[in-house]
């Protein structure tokens, strides 16, 4: 088991675009790994790459987290390949300790990634699903859930993280301030 450093914003990397991973090797294997353990110990239900600050499209998300068995999803290379609907739903994330704010999502998603073993798959996904897919796959292009906000709630949001970003170094470690990092216990990080 092996934590990372989650990077809070901020940090450059949270807002760079990523890059496809071109071969699925034992380091890329390694990596969602490691992702999947700094998630579950940070109480989140998805992590994508940059916030541990690697520049690999990868993300794992699993919102069945407190549910046995777990529900691991692992993906590389995600696009989204079909939207529909919209609902507005509540949104946290773990690079944002503390901060939560209502965005509009597509209410159900389709979507194409490659697996741990480099092997194509489709996902669909509605409800909690669906908003974590497309909040992880935001993150791998360098957008954050507070970019949809109105400009005012955004100001908010912003003026609330800059109170909070003090109690929170550059990098979490995520081994220390678990409880502080999950955040809201009703609401769920990505």
């Amino acid at each position: 088991m092996s934590l990372l450093d989650i990077h809070v914003l901020g940090a450059p990397i949270l807002r760079q675009e990523t890059n496809p991973v071109t071969v699925v090797t034992d380091d890329v294997r390694r990596l969602i790994a490691d992702m999947f353990d700094t998630m579950y110990a940070a109480r989140g239900i998805g992590l994508a790459a940059p916030q541990v600050g690697r520049t690999e499209r990868v993300t794992v998300i699993d919102v069945g987290r407190d549910k046995a068995p777990p529900q691991p999803i692992a993906l590389i290379n995600p696009e989204i390949v079909l939207q529909e609907g919209s609902v507005r739903g509540e949104e946290g994330c773990l690079s944002i300790p503390e901060v939560y704010g209502d965005v509009d999502r597509a209410a159900r998603v389709v979507v194409r990634a490659l697996d741990g073993d480099g092997q194509p798959f489709e996902i669909e996904g509605t409800d909690l699903l669906a908003r974590c897919l497309q909040h992880e796959i935001d993150h791998l292009h360098g957008k954050l859930f507070i970019d949809y906000l109105s400009i005012l709630k955004r100001r908010a949001a912003l003026a609330k993280w800059e109170e909070q970003k003090a109690k929170y170094p550059a990098l979490i470690r995520t081994v220390v301030p678990v409880s502080v990092v999950a955040g809201r216990p009703d609401a769920e990080e990505t």
